[in-house]
Formats: C-alpha cells, structure tokens, sequence
C-alpha cells in the first residue's frame, strides 16, 4: 500500500468519523450499549450476588446478542447513507478506490465499538474492588468482544452496498447476525442434535462450528488461540470483498 493509498483511507475516515459525531447516532447507542452490556450483569446476572468475578458468564455473555442489534444500527449507513443522499457515485469517482473506501469507512465504524467497549471500564474496576479477577480471561473477553462487533459490522457494511434503505439494510443485518449466532449456541444445538438421525448429528456440529458464538465463547475463557481470532479476521476479510464487489458492480 502505497503513501498515496494511506493518505486517502485516512481522508475517507477522518470524514466518516466526524460524521458519527455530528449525528446522534454515536452518543444514543454507545449510551444504549453501556445501559444494556453493565445493566444486564446487576440485573439479570446478578453479578453482585456471585463470588464469580471472571466477568466470563455474567458480563461477556450478553455481548453477542447486544452486538446482533446493535452492530446494525451502526454499520446500516455506511452505504446506504451515500445511496440515499446520492452522493456515491461522486465518491466512486473520485480518485478513491472502493477499497480505500471500505476500509476507512470500516475503521471509522470500529472506533464506536472502541469507544464503547473502553467506557465499560467501571465493571472491571468493580470486580477488581469485590475481588481478585484473574485478568487473563478478562482481557481476551474484550478481544473477543471486539472482534464479534467487528464480524457483525462488516456484515452490515457488505449488506449495505447492495441495499438503498437502511431499513431494509438493518432488517436483513439484525437477521443474518442472529442466524449465525444461533446456529452455535449450545442449547440450540444440543436440541437440533437431539432430534435429528444420528448420521446428521455431525453435519449439525459441522454448520455450528461456522457461527460467532463457538469461537467467541473459546476466547472469553482466557485461552487465546489464534484459530479463533483467524476465523473473525477471515470473516472481515470475506464481508468487505464482498462489498468491494457490490461497489465495483455499481461503478460498473
């Protein structure tokens, strides 16, 4: 990647970044995020009533499904915003490959789940002020964490260079997220298992092994292993060339 390269991925994100910040969409749903991921822990978890301070099934566990709705909301404008205003193809025929695009774009969009991830800090301070976390698990949680926000954005980001509305774009992401989280859920999984002949039972085991929760759960347990970040990485990968494409179909 060339200076040229940089400096225009760096442009497209200075650009989308500040945009977040001059609409309400940031602050509504880093304040929802930071409700739901330190709400659900005191209320339904009851976190303060448990001599568990790993964070693990208290905290981390409610993290796919609040992802799922609201990854979303994040990723829904990112090009659906420029269909509706119009202002794609004068993006697309700037001297900025979609490539450029895409990732600055795409970075701009990570930095909100950075940001909200960073402002959960007061439920690490609280763990560590009842007690004595060991903070291995706790910290490859937050990768986890991070990266299941990024897989479910990039997803958002391929659904919404093929789609004008961002309805539509949220509607169709929220499903696709909560299909490939479901399929990996243990319970559901263990009652598909059930039902099935027993020569189907490997080709169920099989499908859940593609879902964000298999993976997810393997890395918030302290062990980091990099089969598990490899597939989150390759997910990205695949999302935005799959956006690359939608985007060069329409420069087309």
């Amino acid at each position: 990647m060339s200076n040229r390269d940089i400096q225009n991925t760096v442009a497209v994100f200075k650009r989308e970044f500040l945009a977040y910040f001059n609409s309400p969409v940031l602050y509504v749903i880093v304040v929802i995020f930071l409700l739901a991921s330190m709400g659900f822990p005191f209320f339904f978890s009851r976190i303060l009533d448990s001599e568990d301070v790993s964070l693990t099934e208290r905290f981390f566990v409610w993290h796919p499904w609040i992802y799922t709705v609201l990854a979303p909301a994040v990723g829904m404008r990112l090009w659906s915003e420029e269909h509706r205003l119009g202002t794609i193809e004068l993006l697309l025929t700037m001297p900025v490959s979609p490539w450029q695009a895409i990732l600055g774009k795409f970075f701009a969009a990570s930095c909100v789940w950075l940001i909200g991830l960073t402002l959960t800090f007061p439920i690490v301070w609280t763990v560590c002020y009842l007690g004595d976390p060991d903070m291995g698990p706790i910290i490859s949680g937050y990768i986890a964490s991070y990266l299941y926000a990024l897989a479910c954005l990039s997803v958002t980001c391929a659904v919404s260079a093929i789609t004008r509305s961002q309805v539509v774009c949220f509607i169709v992401s929220v499903a696709f997220c909560m299909v490939i989280a479901l399929i990996g859920d243990p319970g559901v999984t263990h009652t598909i298992v059930s039902t099935v002949p027993d020569w189907a039972e490997g080709v169920v085991r099989f499908i859940s092994y593609f879902s964000f929760m298999d993976h997810f759960y393997e890395l918030t347990k302290g062990i980091f292993v990099f089969r598990d970040v490899l597939y989150f990485l390759s997910v990205i990968v695949v999302t935005l060339f799959i956006t690359n494409q939608a985007l060069r179909a329409k420069r087309a």
